[in-house]
């Protein structure tokens, strides 16, 4: 099967809210033309931002999460279309791919039971099977030359973004992650809580630091692991930063930028990071929205960029009709990146 559904200038276009007087970023955006020659179309663009979502939450329901990130993209591509295109950000900057299908995947997860020890291990092969797609597909994007932008999903798909880029640099690249876990869970099986292990063990992963990490919700041995290799992992506490006043906000993220700089990057945000976001590890104490807009911006004015991900998020557990701010917020973080790169060239 196609693993991507190529998205044409027309549904863009349909999803886009015109009127008179004002353009939007949809309006503005380059979509692929021939959907069956995608690859070969992307190396002849001179786009540099190419986006694509990612629709599942397999890898959250098989680290016993709740299930709900496959809500994620849809509502996050249209705030975004739906923007100003103006003199701060034209539109035509970044294409528009389309969405990684998930949906026999999603199927097959739906008839799992996540209370099942067996049906866990059923589960975490499905993840593996999304991370080929997710693989086969950013390896086409980042050999034509262009920075992926990729709203999930679960946070699994670090791992198969990491192992794409480095699988095309033929060096392992650094990451920096606002998230409040590790993600170095234990090796048993893919999961959205050890993307960031695997990829250290596969020599995928070179420097990994950590921002805003929650002391309280990180496993011991994952903690152990991070101590294993100080010269590779790293981590400033969010508890350092926002509650003991030991750090102060700028300091730390630029313990983490100075940690991961010289080498290609790839920069993560899991909105779990953000207090009272519909995710699966929804918090009442994190990040205000500001504090992670500053995370993407510096992190991409400072960094030689591999990609950007936008991790966990899940409008459907906000249990409202309608949720406008999770895909307003992705938005955000979406135009604050694109931004930050183009300011700096």
């Amino acid at each position: 099967m196609d693993f991507i559904e190529i998205y044409s200038k027309q549904s863009i276009i349909a999803r886009t809210k015109k009127r008179h007087g004002e353009t939007k970023l949809g309006e503005m955006v380059v979509t692929i033309q021939d959907p069956d020659n995608w690859q070969d179309e992307l190396k002849l663009l001179p786009q540099k931002f190419v986006i694509f979502g990612i629709p599942e939450d397999i890898g959250v329901r098989a680290n016993y999460g709740r299930g709900g990130t496959h809500t994620a993209w849809k509502p996050s591509l249209d705030f975004l279309i739906n923007m100003q295109s103006n003199q701060f950000l034209i539109g035509n900057e970044m294409l528009v791919l389309g969405h990684i299908n998930c949906d026999d995947l999603m199927e097959q997860a739906n008839l799992l039971n996540f209370k099942s020890d067996l049906d866990i291990k059923k589960a975490r092969l499905l993840v593996e099977a999304v991370d080929e797609r997710v693989i086969i597909i950013v390896k086409s994007i980042v050999q034509s030359g262009k920075i992926p932008i990729v709203i999930g999903g679960g946070h699994n798909n670090a791992y198969p973004l990491i192992a794409a880029c480095a699988q095309v640099n033929g060096l392992p690249i650094n990451v920096i992650n606002c998230d409040p876990h590790s993600d170095l869970r234990p090796m048993q099986g893919r999961h959205s809580g050890n993307g960031f292990h695997y990829a250290l063990h596969q020599q995928y992963l070179n420097k990994y630091a950590i921002f805003g990490m929650h002391e309280s919700y990180n496993i011991y041995s994952a903690m152990q692991l991070i101590d294993s290799y100080p010269d590779r992992l790293m981590f400033v506490s969010y508890d350092d930063i926002f509650v003991r006043d030991y750090i102060q906000y700028f300091d730390g993220l630029k313990q983490c930028l100075d940690f991961v700089e010289n080498e290609s990057c790839g920069i993560e945000v899991d909105l779990d990071s953000i207090q009272n976001i519909p995710v699966s590890a929804r918090t009442p104490s994190g990040m205000l929205p500001i504090d992670v807009r500053k995370f993407v911006w510096h992190s991409a004015a400072n960094l030689k960029v591999a990609y950007f991900h936008i991790a966990e998020g899940a409008p459907v557990l906000a249990h409202k009709q309608v949720d406008n701010k999770t895909g307003k917020l992705v938005a955000y973080l979406i135009t604050d990146f694109i931004k930050s790169v183009l300011n700096k060239n």
